[in-house]
């Protein structure tokens, strides 16, 4: 009986012992898996993700943005709204001309390459929050502009982080300016779903259409110009109660579909439409809603 009690409790120790053990690699691979970056981090799902091709970062982690090099111009919207990947729009009866935005996504662009594909204007990433610049900023900038492209610069929003005020006057100082040269389109303001988390930063309606505002009116007091508008009708709705009263902002709508559908309440038709997030330029693909006579009266 004693030697049956002894070998039971070493079976009894040895159950235990490994089950202790498979209890501890249960919990480190939650660990793991929490970590920002890993699968079930903030839904943060962009459509190009090759983190090791992607440009570096700097300022990582500060004011909560860790990973602004993968935050362009639409990161979040086929996440939330879908849309076919390099999709070709419908014909439009009005003239159309095309373009491109850009991020430190892309690194150095092939400025010659997409000029001789037919591209005619470029948005380019500057900043994000208040701690974040794009360190391909000045070859996707001026790189444009030198291969005869009309081009602009755009913040991506973090509201959630500082004022409305505060991002704008950051992004006016590192390169969101405006000169009356008719290559330079209008400072920008990128809207869009929080990479991060909550879809609206944890900000009332009203709240964000205050946030908006301040960030718009900064820039024009600071630059001339009131910011073109990046956004999706659904955000804009979603998280400004589809706020009317943004009509002397130009908008720049994302859709992934035929056309760009429904506007916004503070606008009747787009200035520029994200059609694609892959093709024939490098980044994203647009159309600005005219000829480029009409491109260029916009820049002035």
């Amino acid at each position: 009986m004693s030697a049956f009690r002894t070998s039971h409790r070493r079976r009894t120790g040895s159950r235990r012992t490994t089950a202790g053990l498979l209890s501890l690699l249960a919990a480190l691979s939650t660990a793991v898996l929490a970590l920002p970056g890993s699968a079930t981090a903030a839904p943060h799902t962009p459509t190009r993700h090759d983190v090791t091709a992607a440009a570096p970062t700097t300022a990582a982690g500060k004011g909560g943005v860790t990973h602004p090099r993968l935050d362009w111009l639409g990161s979040t919207v086929r996440a939330h709204e879908g849309g076919k990947a390099g999709n070709t729009p419908a014909p439009s009866l009005v003239a159309q001309t095309p373009g491109m935005d850009v991020s430190g996504y892309q690194g150095n662009v092939n400025w010659q390459a997409a000029w001789n594909n037919g591209g005619k204007f470029a948005y380019v990433k500057a900043t994000e929050s208040t701690t974040y610049t794009n360190p391909y900023f000045a070859q996707q900038y001026n790189g444009s502009y030198n291969v005869g492209m009309i081009r602009g610069a755009y913040h991506f929003a973090t509201p959630n982080t500082s004022s409305g005020r505060t991002q704008a006057d950051y992004f006016v100082n590192h390169g969101g300016g405006w000169s009356n040269d008719g290559k330079t389109l209008p400072p920008m303001l990128d809207i869009e779903y929080n990479p991060y988390g909550a879809t609206c930063y944890g900000l009332s309606q009203s709240a964000m259409s205050q946030w908006i505002a301040d960030f718009s009116n900064e820039v024009h007091a600071r630059t001339g110009r009131y910011p073109t508008i990046y956004t999706t009708t659904d955000w804009w709705t979603t998280c400004t109660g589809n706020n009317p009263n943004f009509g002397a902002n130009p908008l720049f709508i994302a859709r992934y579909a035929s056309s760009p559908g429904a506007m916004p309440a503070s606008w009747g038709y787009q200035t520029i439409w994200q059609y694609a997030d892959s093709g024939t330029y490098p980044g994203d693909q647009d159309y600005f809603n005219g000829a480029l006579d009409r491109l260029q009266a916009f820049a002035h």
